[in-house]
């Protein structure tokens, strides 16, 4: 095989590799987190700690390698960083880690799948995705999104008989019912989906930043200095009458804020900034249900979370949402006939 074709096909994966990697993280961070929440860890101070230490291992990386490529702070861009450090590390943050907390790890990544389809409308919206409604792949895009939605909310809506694996049968009866009990499922869902619907709006606005601000390192250690700073003032607001929560410990709980802040905040921000610029935003959310099924299998050995067979069909139909969407981009890449290209000259001229 020629140099050349090696070299082409080594660049078309790298955004592959990059997302998947990415997802590893992310489902790590899921089980890693529901069990420190579980111990009686406050989610508003996981914020900020995380945040801390992904711009404690971001910055000096910016500082060395952007400053050749960083262009001038202006005052437009600095509002869009703050306001990323708001949407995701913030509010995002927030809304996820509570609906975790009220649900199990795997409910909360498989809801997380509606990511993709607020990206995609959103990304429709500010003209960030090819959509044309003749052709069968932005129909496939559409209707992608559509059954992503309604395999979350079968997801939320129904339950059905208990699944009994094999690493599961030791858990009593007693104990499924009391830990279904302490759950509450459709708050902890519109929590989940409020948030995905923040992270959307982060996934876009860093699209349209990166543009003005191409310096994917110097644009992540804004977002965590930022995300750190207002994730303090909300933290400070709901832990006011618990300063024990601050209290760090050779424990789960700095293993959850350093795993964070340098795999998910500090190395996932700049991740998903180079796919981006190579795919478009809805590309790094297309691969979510990777996550989810790290994330069912390890809970349910880790964790000891019952899966419920109504949530398995939901998460199912959610893949299959996902990967028409997926399908619908992976045709946006393709070379047009040289017709299409010619007609689309002669409509521009006119």
């Amino acid at each position: 095989m020629p140099k050349e074709s090696v070299s082409h096909m080594l660049t078309q994966a790298k955004p592959f590799v990059a997302v998947i990697f990415l997802q590893f993280g992310l489902a790590g961070m899921s089980i890693i987190t529901k069990f420190a929440l579980n111990q009686g860890m406050s989610q508003h101070v996981l914020v900020v700690y995380r945040n801390v230490v992904a711009f404690v291992l971001i910055a000096p990386f910016a500082l060395v390698f952007d400053r050749k490529i960083r262009p001038k702070m202006t005052l437009s861009v600095f509002v869009k960083i703050v306001l990323l450090g708001l949407l995701e590390p913030v509010i995002d943050g927030n809304l996820y880690y509570t609906g975790m907390k009220l649900t199990t790890a795997t409910f909360t990544t498989a809801m997380s799948n509606v990511l993709p389809a607020f990206a995609f409308i959103m990304a429709w919206i500010f003209r960030l995705e090819m959509v044309d409604i003749r052709k069968l792949h932005s129909q496939a895009k559409i209707l992608g999104t559509i059954v992503t939605v309604g395999g979350a909310m079968l997801m939320t809506l129904v339950n059905g008989p208990m699944l009994t694996l094999p690493w599961t049968r030791s858990i009593s009866q007693h104990q499924s019912t009391s830990s279904t009990a302490s759950q509450h499922p459709i708050i902890g869902a519109l929590m989940i989906t409020a948030g995905c619907f923040c992270w959307a709006s982060f996934i876009i606005l860093q699209a349209i930043t990166l543009k003005a601000y191409p310096a994917e390192l110097s644009l992540t250690a804004g977002i965590c200095l930022m995300g750190a700073l207002q994730g303090s003032v909300a933290a400070l607001a709901f832990e006011w009458h618990n300063p024990a929560a601050w209290t760090i410990h050779l424990d789960y709980k700095l293993l959850t804020y350093v795993y964070g802040g340098i795999i998910c905040s500090g190395v996932g921000y700049y991740i998903q900034g180079i796919a981006m610029k190579e795919r478009g935003p809805v590309f790094v959310t297309a691969f979510n249900p990777l996550s989810m099924v790290i994330v069912a299998i390890l809970s349910s050995i880790a964790l000891s979370e019952i899966l419920y067979l109504g949530r398995v069909m939901g998460a199912m139909v959610i893949i299959i949402g996902l990967y028409m969407v997926l399908w619908g981009k992976s045709k946006d890449h393709l070379p047009r006939p040289e017709s299409e290209a010619a007609e689309d000259k002669v409509a521009t001229t006119v």
